[in-house]
């Protein structure tokens, strides 16, 4: 299938709450005929994913806040303007160190990435990052949903 071209204004696209961030879905698997997923993501400092590996390569550049990047066993302070890329299959994870939120936006290859979002995700109610999560997340459902989109989230041992 063929990709179909993508024009998003900066409020545009699926917007959802996941793991107290704001995940938007700017191009989706499908609109790129399985090339690219592209997102903007907005979390909080102290939020962020689990150390986690992609099937594919993920490209990230760092739009706003300042940002650690832990891939590997290497540290990387990242801020705005800085540009990161992971091959598959690298362990990674990051989160903010500044006072405010960061925004980035990440290019996973190839697409598809999206859907995992889309399920484990909530609608946001509105376009910015949603309050602290009262209550911890699934994380058994959404570990379930990720190994079947190619994300191997790795959670500490008990």
């Amino acid at each position: 299938m063929a990709g179909t071209t993508v024009v998003l204004g900066p409020d545009e696209g699926t917007a959802l709450w996941l793991l107290d961030g704001l995940y938007e879905v700017k191009a989706s698997g499908e609109e790129t005929g399985g090339a690219m997923t592209v997102m903007q993501i907005t979390v909080r400092p102290g939020a962020g994913p689990p150390p986690h590996t992609h099937d594919g390569g993920e490209a990230v550049y760092v739009l706003e806040g300042n940002v650690r990047f832990h891939i590997e066993d290497d540290t990387v302070e990242a801020e705005p303007g800085s540009f990161l890329y992971f091959p598959a299959g690298t362990l990674e994870t990051f989160e903010p160190t500044g006072d405010g939120p960061a925004k980035l936006l990440f290019i996973y290859t190839p697409g598809g990435i999206d859907r995992f979002f889309v399920e484990v995700g909530e609608p946001a109610k509105v376009r910015e990052v949603p309050p602290p999560s009262e209550s911890p997340p699934d994380i058994e459902r959404i570990v379930a949903v990720g190994a079947r989109y190619g994300l191997d989230l790795r959670l500490p041992e008990d």
